[in-house]
């Protein structure tokens, strides 16, 4: 049977539904300007012609206000403009929905990649048994994150699915009414959401999603590779921040983290009251309908009682369930067995935890908490606030233990409270509820030694916690080796480790190692951590688990990320695949049981492939590995260059939209670290650095350097050396094509008014010819005409999204004229002002959500 290319699925699937139901759509009256949607798109017609003659975007504006709306004045056209970005967001959920619908059919959901294909692919090379034990130790892990790099509040997310669905079925009456309900849902939030919040729209996902497509994952894992054979693996899981990650959030709380935590449970329980419910139907038989009426019964009590009472043990409740199960092979021929072996999967999946709430919280502030704590002499030196990091490491051996938070105040009390609140958990929701302790900014031995001894400080002594150090800028990417040498030769934490199975977790950050170091630098140094730490775990018998911090964008570790895993080599250790999951990561990759099943099959076979498969096709040789650290060393070098320009600060306050989401009531964290008025760069988040080069459309973090890198190895006359290494490794290759990415989602003809500003001129005009850089070399190493030629569809999906948002980020640029022309005027009028810098806030979510393919 012939199978269209997949370009030709997505043109049919995507692409022209997109043009019917948006023709629907611009048809629908929503507001008091009834023909906003007839006018729409002649402002996006006369948009893409003014930037082709190279106009700027406030004459695009106003001559479209000339040529259709000449007698309206300038509140009428405000009003008009903001009716233009409420238009705009909706086509982008439409266009969301149409996509996630069509997934199944442009992607071959049995193909490369999947759990049947490297079943298949074993059996065919007889290496089903290698498989089965690889499978016994192997994990995934998804760590849920509320980083606010997708801006749907609960309402939308939910006419999503219902949307997709109708789609699916082709139901236009349905359609037109989803579509007006869209027009009359609001997107944005009067007031930032809580740290609960966004726990609550993030357990959505764990309920809807994860909990059914993880399940019959496992489930087919133990049918079909493991032929029913015991395996005590659960291969996935999943990790949760919102309400455990303190890290810059004043707003997470011990009352939150508590009470994050229960919500965890009690969702759980509610999914499994649910198929109990359902099975109860089913399994009607003697002896089997009492014992499942008394889980049901217990389930309830325990969702509903007001006091957190859990009525039913994990034990008991899997006992019961196994009870079942031998009484319906035993005397019933295995009725619906299918259904209950699917339920107890689940529960050994999820326990009663359903999502392991990691604590976070960053090392500087462990250094205010124990100069605090050692003050008073009572459970550690007087002498210790200014001793040096040996001194301080021998006095922390020594620490006293049964401190009560309610002696001291603030951020000591609290993170006290913190580890309190982990043991609290663990009672009720089991070890796995929260057993990781993450120390973001981690520079030394001592930041993980001061983690470790908080819970000696609290009276827990042997704490079935993992402590977790994330190396994230560079300098500590290249000291990790040495810090944990010195931790594995630490004879406290040495015999932590021994109680935590000698398992270590490292987490590695993408976002402010790109921040920090460009592109190029950021990826070759967490590689060559990763190799270094695998060196010295493997030197002192240590089991190492590498976690990264990815986002969605290249700049923050996103783009094709199973090809990374894929693509490394037996120098780096391949126990676990574990990676944050963010913003519209979660909804584009994640969001529909389709997209969430291929991509965490991708994922999984990634480790599988790597291991099995290929395991010594993906070894770097020293001169690779010297061609990588001189490309990584040059882009450096331009990035650094680049990063410590006059106007680097300057442009990123005055004429980005930095300053804006801190305005947008996205997440609960502030947009920077610390106090200061002053923009210091060290304290700005990388989400805001990286989301305001994206509504720039320059999306300088994903590719700034990478073009001066490979133009020396031409001019050097070393070209076949890169060319090689690119054709050669699939980690070069995927490092590239992800920067390509990069560059396809930028449009300079936007901002090109800016290369004759007299003061960011030059500044604009250094960005944007290292765009025109990067883009020759990169098209020139692929072999390629045009840029992601060899991914038609992700280029075509790029290219739609990006003509969706084109008339917004339009608006958006004109109305950042609009402001400079007001605050150059001796009296401002401040009541425009404020105005036209609420349209540049409203504008930030179309865009940001129209890079959900970034992931």
């Amino acid at each position: 049977m012939y199978t269209p290319p997949k370009i030709e699925r997505f043109n049919e699937n995507v692409l022209s539904k997109y043009h019917i139901y948006n023709s629907v759509f611009i048809t629908l009256p929503f507001d008091a300007i009834d023909n906003t949607g007839v006018l729409l798109p002649l402002f996006a017609e006369i948009c893409e012609n003014g930037f082709k003659q190279e106009l700027n975007p406030k004459q695009i504006v106003e001559q479209f206000f000339q040529k259709f709306l000449e007698q309206k004045s300038e509140k009428e056209q405000i009003d008009l403009m903001f009716r233009f970005i409420q238009y705009i967001e909706r086509q982008i959920v439409l266009f969301d929905a149409i996509e996630d619908a069509a997934f199944p059919i442009v992607n071959n959901m049995e193909g490369r990649g999947s759990l049947r294909d490297i079943n298949e692919k074993a059996e065919a090379k007889d290496k089903l048994g290698e498989l089965k034990d690889f499978l016994k130790t192997f994990n995934v892990r998804a760590v849920l994150t509320a980083h606010p790099t997708q801006f749907y509040p609960g309402p939308v997310l939910g006419i999503i699915t219902d949307l997709t669905q109708a789609i699916r079925e082709n139901d236009l009456i349905r359609i037109k009414q989803l579509l007006s309900q869209l027009g009359k849902t609001p997107f944005i939030k009067k007031e930032k959401p809580t740290p609960y919040d966004e726990a609550v729209s993030l357990v959505w996902y764990l309920e809807n999603v994860f909990y059914y497509t993880a399940g019959e994952m496992v489930e087919y894992i133990h049918k079909n590779i493991f032929k029913h054979d015991e395996n005590d693996n659960p291969i996935i899981n999943f990790g949760f921040w919102p309400g455990g990650d303190r890290d810059g959030n004043p707003y997470v709380t011990t009352d939150i983290t508590l009470k994050v935590a229960n919500r965890l449970r009690t969702s759980l329980f509610r999914c499994y009251y649910n198929e109990i419910r359902s099975l109860k139907r089913k399994l009607t038989f003697y002896e089997v309908d009492v014992l499942i009426t008394e889980i049901e019964l217990k389930l309830y009590d325990s969702i509903y009682c007001t006091d957190d009472t859990v009525f039913i043990t994990l034990e008991a409740f899997k006992q019961k369930l196994n009870a079942i199960k031998y009484i319906i092979i035993d005397k019933h021929q295995s009725l619906y067995l299918d259904d209950l072996e699917l339920l107890i999967c689940r529960v050994n999946l999820f326990g009663f935890h359903f999502a392991s709430l990691d604590i976070r919280q960053n090392s500087k502030i462990h250094d205010a908490v124990f100069d605090d704590i050692s003050k008073q002499g009572e459970y550690l030196d007087v002498g210790y606030a200014s001793a040096d990091d040996t001194q301080k490491i021998a006095w922390l051996k020594g620490i006293k233990s049964g401190a009560d938070p309610e002696q001291y105040k603030d951020i000591t009390k609290s993170t006290l409270e913190s580890v309190y609140a982990m043991k609290t958990i663990q009672q009720r929701n089991g070890e796995k509820g929260s057993n990781r302790y993450i120390i973001s900014n981690n520079e030394s031995a001592l930041d993980v030694m001061q983690a470790f001894s908080l819970f000696r400080l609290c009276g827990w002594e042997n704490p079935s916690v993992d402590i977790v150090p994330l190396f994230e800028v560079i300098e500590d990417l290249r000291n990790a080796r040495s810090v944990m040498e010195q931790l594995y030769t630490n004879e406290t934490y040495s015999r932590h480790l021994r109680q935590r199975n000698n398992t270590q977790t490292v987490m590695l950050g993408f976002s402010d190692g790109t921040k920090d170091g460009g592109y190029l630098m950021a990826n070759w140094s967490i590689y060559k951590a990763k190799e270094a730490i695998t060196e010295v775990s493997r030197q002192y018998g240590i089991k190492v688990i590498f976690f990264d911090g990815r986002g969605g964008p290249p700049a923050r570790g996103g783009g094709k990320t199973h090809k990374f895993y894929a693509s490394l080599g037996p120098e780096i250790e391949n126990r676990e695949i574990q990676i944050t999951i963010q913003g519209q990561t979660i909804s584009s990759n994640f969001g529909i049981a389709d997209s969430c099943r291929y991509n965490l099959e991708n994922l999984l076979t990634a480790g599988v492939t790597n291991k099995i498969f290929n395991k010594d096709e993906n070894l770097l040789s020293e001169s690779d590995k010297n061609i990588l650290d001189e490309l990584s060393e040059i882009g450096f070098e331009k990035y650094s260059e680049f990063k410590k320009h006059p106007k680097f600060i300057p442009y990123l306050e005055q004429v980005s939209t930095l300053k804006y989401f801190a305005k947008a009531n996205i997440g609960s964290r502030p947009a920077k670290r610390g106090k200061s008025e002053q923009l210091d760069f060290s304290a700005l988040r990388a989400i805001p650095f990286v989301g305001s080069w994206s509504q720039l459309k320059q999306n300088v973090p994903g590719f700034f350097g990478v073009g001066t890198a490979l133009k020396h190895f031409e001019t050097v006359g070393k070209w076949n050396q890169v060319q090689q290494l690119y054709d050669n490794s699939l980690f070069v290759k995927t490092l590239l094509e992800n920067s390509m990415m990069s560059l396809a989602k930028s449009f300079f003809p936007l901002t090109a008014y800016m290369k004759d500003d007299a003061e960011f001129g030059d500044f604009w005009t250094i960005i944007y010819e290292e765009f025109l850089l990067t883009k020759d070399m990169l098209l020139k190493i692929a072999g390629h005409s045009q840029l992601m030629e060899n991914y038609p569809d992700g280029k075509a999906s790029i290219e739609t999204r990006e003509l969706i948002v084109r008339p917004l980020l339009t608006i958006q640029q004109y109305a950042l004229l609009r402001i400079k022309e007001l605050q150059s005027e001796s009296q401002p009028d401040e009541t425009l002002l404020s105005v036209y810098e609420k349209m540049v806030t409203r504008s930030l979510f179309g865009n940001t959500n129209a890079s959900r393919n970034s992931a």
